[in-house]
């Protein structure tokens, strides 16, 4: 169990969740979008509708201050052993060109990483990119990675991904985080839906996997200020009854909202959160109970030495 807490550790520092989007294979993938515009009522027979769309601009280096949070209490023939890891880290984009069809071709890299895990009964484990020599056992892929392009990425406006290149993965994606969330095709309205299929692989136990068809719903929920309101929530596609696979999805299966500014063309903030149990994952009696806050921000241009802080 121990290993698993720190594999996912480790994957909370180099991956970020929706508001940056899609499947985490490392082919390149075009973003599939579908749109159910609201229909308009009697009161508002013309809806009105909005253009959200990246602007990025070459040149621009985009921070974001990410935090995740997540207690994961495991109970199995009485014992019960609860983990709690934490992760704070500073999210660079380097935008790389724009040509002239407006699509974007950004460097994806984490700059810093404060990262802790602790397990009952065990001595805590931190690791401080900024303050410490040599990374713990456990976190040496990480310090390996940081300030180094972990993805480059070439993106319509829209979010669709045209081109990928994955430079450095983690061992494992614990998140079911995308990198670029992707935008309606077409201007919309409030109550607008659309849809990014996922596929994510289990392990079974007899040493094969199960492909698991999710997808991440995203609904245009209210514009205020210039700021979209935009909710987003992961579904399982694929019926699932083996508590087992149940265990190992239960980390992806995150609900929230994501700040998009309209303006700026660019995503302001976003927070999900995930309280999700599990029983009989590893015997009648056993239970999982998985607990965890994500959280994003945007950090003005000027504030890269204190947000390295």
């Amino acid at each position: 169990m121990r290993l698993a807490a720190l594999g996912c550790t480790v994957a909370i520092a180099l991956a970020s969740h929706a508001g940056s989007a899609e499947s985490q294979s490392g082919e390149p993938q075009s973003v599939a979008v579908k749109s159910a515009p609201a229909k308009p009522s009697a009161a508002t027979p013309s809806a009105t509708t909005y253009s959200l769309r990246y602007k990025l601009h070459a040149g621009e280096e985009i921070r974001t201050r990410v935090s995740q949070l997540a207690t994961i209490e495991t109970t199995i023939s009485g014992s019960t052993q609860t983990t709690q890891m934490i992760s704070l880290s500073t999210k660079l984009w380097r935008i790389k060109s724009v040509d002239k069809s407006g699509n974007i071709t950004l460097e994806h890299v984490v700059e810093n990483v404060d990262m802790r895990n602790e397990m009952s009964g065990r001595q805590e484990i931190h690791y401080n990119s900024q303050t410490d020599q040599k990374a713990p056992p456990g976190y040496e892929d990480v310090a390996k990675s940081l300030n180094t392009p972990l993805t480059v990425v070439t993106i319509d406006p829209a979010g669709t991904v045209i081109s990928r290149d994955e430079k450095h993965r983690p061992a494992l994606d614990a998140s079911g985080s995308v990198l670029v969330m992707p935008l309606p095709k077409e201007p919309a309205a409030i109550g607008t839906a659309w849809m990014l299929p996922n596929e994510v692989t289990v392990a079974l136990e007899d040493g094969t996997v199960k492909k698991i068809q999710t997808r991440e719903r995203y609904e245009l929920e209210e514009v205020k200020n210039g700021i979209a309101t935009i909710g987003v929530e992961t579904q399982i596609l694929t019926p699932v009854s083996n508590p087992k696979i149940r265990a190992q999805l239960i980390q992806r299966l995150w609900k929230g909202h994501i700040r998009f500014d309209i303006d700026a063309g660019r995503m302001a903030s976003q927070r999900t959160d995930l309280d999700e149990r599990v029983l009989s994952f590893s015997g009648p009696d056993s239970s999982m109970h998985y607990v965890a806050r994500f959280t994003e921000e945007l950090l003005p241009a000027e504030t890269k030495t204190a947000a390295a802080k």
